[in-house]
């Protein structure tokens, strides 16, 4: 194998896991700060944030399908198309954005009919309020990112990610504990925070895109190019078999943290540690695999499938080493992770029996990582969500009701559903880049 690759991937990848480090940085101080405060906060956000991250989540999947049409553009050096695609990203996850609040809405006004324990409600409620109100910058900060990260313009995402953390993390110590004068609102203010550094994210793009001379090429393309039913065609095309796919991966958790809330207040706490460890593995795979997806979109720009495969390849032998290396120290440090986000000896206690599910399914996630964003780089997105439907409605969800429930292994049970759920979408998404990619050699 040709270590270019291995270079190459590496340098640009390195930015996008730096990136998502910040990300992931942000989702431990939020816990760690909410958990220090009250457990009976920590519980409500874990839910609550679940229920986001499939919002979220689904919405970035959207946003992806931008990736392979301008990483495609890139490797042909058409850089007034490029910027005349992302005009129309925008628009489209505009229009997203209005769907999925609507979808959020509906959530928050049946949210106590979801079995959740009642203590929790007056904690979750306004919480939920300030969360909904950030979504739309969410999708606007997305349609840049995937535009930057297509173009290999990776740093650019990583300092507004690094920048926009380190904005929620003062915000979060400030308004969660009452500092500089401000009033002590506890969850509620990390709610605040977190709004206020996705319109911080927001408006650092615009100020780079539409006012540095770095962009001069594509804000020609903007400027000049008109909203067109081509364009959006295309974009919904890719964008929506991606969100469907990421969406059902994402509800596998979520949907699962339901479940978690009808055992009760301590194990949905412990739920919500957990997701923050998961993110840990997940974020920095992820960066990985969306430079994956953009080498790859690249090569395929210039019909050259021989690199198409060598860079999957790479991608995923890089992701199976960035999973030894985050794996080995969560085991060694299991039993005292939970007393670094909470008090609660109950909670703290839970972590442990947790860990080994959440270990087995590193290799799983890794495969689908990777695969899944090779197939975005290919532009071959639309049987992904019935691998997906699969993986995670057929085969996860119900083992976590039967190893939870029905086997009586609770909140262990659970979890033990995710390595089944992630590894079979692994392995059907590797096969189908075979597939394809031999089909064309």
């Amino acid at each position: 194998m040709n270590l270019s690759h291995y270079r190459h991937l590496l340098k640009l990848g390195f930015p996008i896991v730096i990136g998502q480090t910040g990300v992931i940085i942000l989702g431990f101080a939020d816990t760690l700060m909410v958990g220090r405060h009250s457990s009976m906060e920590l519980a409500a956000a874990g839910f609550v944030n679940n229920m986001f991250n499939l919002a979220i989540i689904f919405s970035t999947g959207f946003a992806y399908g931008l990736t392979p049409i301008v990483g495609k553009l890139f490797g042909q050096n058409k850089h007034t198309e490029a910027g005349k695609i992302l005009k129309n990203s925008l628009v489209a996850n505009s229009a997203l954005a209005g769907i999925v609040c609507l979808v959020m809405l509906t959530l928050y006004l049946n949210i106590n009919r979801l079995g959740q324990p009642e203590e929790l409600l007056p904690h979750m409620r306004p919480y939920f309020l300030v969360l909904l109100i950030s979504l739309p910058f969410v999708l606007w900060f997305n349609g840049f990112k995937q535009f930057t990260d297509g173009i290999t313009d990776t740093k650019v995402s990583m300092w507004v990610l690094l920048g926009g953390n380190l904005f929620n993390i003062i915000g979060n110590y400030i308004l969660i504990y009452g500092k500089l004068g401000m009033p002590e609102l506890g969850l509620l203010g990390a709610g605040i925070s977190t709004m206020l550094s996705r319109v911080f994210m927001v408006i650092a793009y615009i100020i780079i895109f539409f006012f540095t001379d770095r962009y001069r090429v594509y804000r020609q393309g903007f400027h000049t190019g008109h909203v067109n039913k081509s364009d959006l065609k295309q974009l919904n095309k890719l964008g929506w078999p991606i969100a469907l796919q990421m969406g059902m991966e994402t509800a596998s958790f979520s949907l699962s943290a339901i479940m978690v809330g009808w055992l009760g207040s301590t194990e949905l706490a412990t739920f919500q540690i957990m997701i923050v460890i998961s993110q840990v593995c997940f974020m920095v795979y992820y960066g990985m695999g969306a430079a994956v997806s953009v080498r790859v979109s690249n090569f395929y720009g210039q019909n050259d499938i021989t690199n198409v495969r060598r860079t999957a390849n790479v991608g995923f032998h890089i992701i199976l080493v960035m999973a030894v290396c985050t794996a080995i120290p969560i085991f060694l440090l299991r039993n005292y992770i939970g007393s670094w986000f909470t008090d609660d000896e109950a909670v703290a206690a839970m972590i442990p029996q947790v860990i080994i599910p959440f270990l087995l399914y590193q290799f799983g996630d890794g495969l689908q990582i990777n695969f899944a964003n090779a197939l975005r780089g290919i532009a071959d997105v639309q049987l992904m969500t019935l691998f997906a439907f699969i993986a995670y409605f057929l085969i996860s969800l119900p083992a976590s009701y039967l190893f939870g429930f029905i086997l009586g292994g609770g909140l262990t049970g659970i979890w033990m559903a995710f390595p089944f759920g992630l590894s079979s979408a692994g392995i059907m998404y590797y096969l189908r880049f075979r597939y394809k990619t031999a089909s064309k050699t």
